[in-house]
């Protein structure tokens, strides 16, 4: 019993070094959340001096983000993002997963030749397209729509290639047993293969809300009108002037921030779950 909890003792000695390093690391990563919070409740005098400390503007701050008049406000921003992000969301979800569960478990002999097609569309930088989308988008008269928003984004060769990793996690054999049954091959897709790949869905629920959360060129350039701007747009307003109020920017910052850590917060287990490819 000594001996052990001597090889305890050492093993606990060697750790240390670790354990300073990571708390390094943490406060690292933690610190640029907290000095936004902080900078949220200082006047731009204190924040430019780099004050680090809460202070006493947070009610003026969130005062004037609520009284910003310039043909846009905080609540119809805040709603403008959540709405799109939500719609395109759910669309590319179903959509890339219906395409990485078909590639995946249904054989052909070309279906591999035209993934590899898609994946070539990764190599594209998203400014190289941006200029025949919009012509699109203009030729449809769809500006400042939420289709306009959602479109290019439902379907993405990332999404499809990590549903179709995962799917081969999926147990073949439950789909044989449903066919069996006489299920049909939707039914199989809505009733077994979704409440399988929940992770997986989760996973890629939390890339895609954030995706779309954080947009700015692309719904900058189709989003003319004041009414259809979302928050990012507001935040590039918010520091557009000749003089920027830093505890105002940094409150728009704070509120933008939000609903993107509460869905990571809320399905963060699930995230390292569907990342991992685990198949539950």
């Amino acid at each position: 019993m000594i001996k052990k909890k001597v090889n305890s003792s050492a093993i606990q000695r060697r750790l240390i070094p670790t354990y300073i390093f990571l708390i390094i690391v943490s406060f690292i990563s933690v610190f640029p959340l907290y000095w936004m919070i902080t900078a949220a409740t200082n006047d731009t005098v204190d924040v430019a001096k780099g004050k680090i400390w809460f202070g006493t503007h947070a009610a003026e701050n969130f005062q004037k983000l609520l009284n910003y008049g310039r043909g846009i406000n905080l609540g119809g921003a805040m709603w403008n993002s959540f709405f799109y992000a939500v719609l395109q969301t759910i669309l590319c979800l179903f959509i890339c997963s219906l395409a990485g569960y078909g590639f995946e478990l249904y054989h052909d002999k070309y279906k591999d030749r035209l993934f590899g097609i898609l994946l070539l569309a990764m190599m594209v930088p998203q400014v190289a397209t941006m200029i025949p989308l919009f012509k699109m988008i203009s030729g449809m008269k769809l500006l400042n729509t939420s289709i306009a928003f959602i479109l290019p984004a439902i379907s993405t060769p990332f999404m499809i290639m990590m549903f179709r990793q995962n799917s081969r996690n999926f147990p073949v054999d439950i789909m044989e047993a449903a066919r069996i049954d006489g299920l049909s091959e939707v039914m199989i897709f809505f009733k077994m293969y979704m409440p399988v790949m929940k992770s997986t869905y989760a996973a890629a629920a939390v890339i895609c809300f954030m995706n779309a959360w954080n947009a700015y060129l692309w719904p900058k350039v189709v989003m003319n009108k004041p009414e259809a701007q979302t928050m990012p747009m507001l935040i590039a307003d918010l520091s557009s002037g000749y003089t920027v109020d830093y505890g105002l920017l940094m409150m728009g910052v704070l509120f933008c921030s939000i609903p993107t850590m509460i869905v990571f917060f809320v399905l963060q287990k699930q995230f390292a779950e569907g990342i991992t490819g685990s198949v539950k």
